[in-house]
């Protein structure tokens, strides 16, 4: 994506009035992100630093983060790869304030861009393959034997409208350029029916899962894949979460507190 774009779309928020209301605060990368969002409901989760992580975004890069929420993975990504610059795309209201909102909070005006718009209508600009790289954080749930939270903002977040999953990777397709990578985090359970709507847009597919403990079944995974390649799925070796005594592991540590995640290294 070009600067000139970046910054343009950059003007167009940046005036918008930032929420009154703090709506809690917490922190992401051991503090070196700060974060607002509800104090109930909707709430980061680790997930977001690892999707983060695992994109090979380098300086000078310019990343689309689909379904930005309040913003945790694109400050996660902006914090890692300084030099690199995110526009966050989401459809809620609300989380697009307070993702504005954090964007301020960690001054990153100029490399974070925040934009209302739907996935399954995304706005021009993500529509052009014009970003290097594309990271993704859907909604986990279908909407069809979903138990959703009495939270209505929670329930959206976290359960399939009518954005299904199809909607999500034909989205990331579009935004993302020749040659550059889709990273998605999603359910294990679901992992099959994203490699099946991935494998023929893209290729170079690695799948990796995130272990809960040593000998529990994964409950998350990254999935990457490279637009315009031919190559085959790989399944990597995954990532063990927490030790036995419920500590995070050496490895889910170093990406907590800010480092990357190399999934073809895995």
């Amino acid at each position: 994506m070009s600067q000139a774009i970046f910054e343009a779309m950059s003007r167009v928020v940046s005036g918008r009035d930032l929420p009154a209301e703090p709506n809690g605060g917490d922190g992401l990368l051991h503090g070196r992100i700060r974060l607002r969002q509800p104090r109930r409901g909707y709430r980061v989760a680790i997930d977001t630093a690892f999707l983060a992580a695992a994109v090979p975004a380098a300086a000078g890069d310019c990343i689309a983060d689909l379904g930005t929420g309040v913003g945790g993975a694109a400050l996660c990504l902006a914090a890692r790869v300084p030099g690199a610059s995110v526009a966050g795309l989401d459809v809620e209201p609300a989380f697009l304030d307070l993702a504005r909102e954090n964007v301020a909070l960690n001054a990153m005006h100029g490399r974070i861009t925040v934009i209302g718009g739907d996935v399954c209508d995304p706005p021009p600009e993500f529509t052009a393959g014009a970003f290097d790289h594309v990271m993704a954080n859907p909604p986990y749930m279908k909407a069809r034997g979903a138990d959703p939270s009495p939270d209505e903002l929670k329930a959206r977040a976290t359960v399939e409208g009518r954005a299904t999953l199809n909607y999500w990777v034909e989205a990331a397709s579009a935004a993302v350029a020749e040659g550059g990578t889709i990273t998605f985090v999603h359910r294990a359970d679901r992992a099959a029916e994203l490699l099946k709507l991935l494998e023929w847009r893209a290729g170079d597919i690695v799948l990796c899962p995130l272990w809960p403990k040593e000998g529990q079944d994964a409950k998350r995974v990254l999935v990457q894949a490279r637009k315009g390649a031919g190559g085959a799925i790989r399944f990597a070796a995954g990532l063990v979460l927490h030790r036995d005594d419920g500590r995070f592991t050496r490895e889910a540590e170093a990406v907590l507190a800010g480092g990357g995640l190399d999934l073809a290294g895995l």
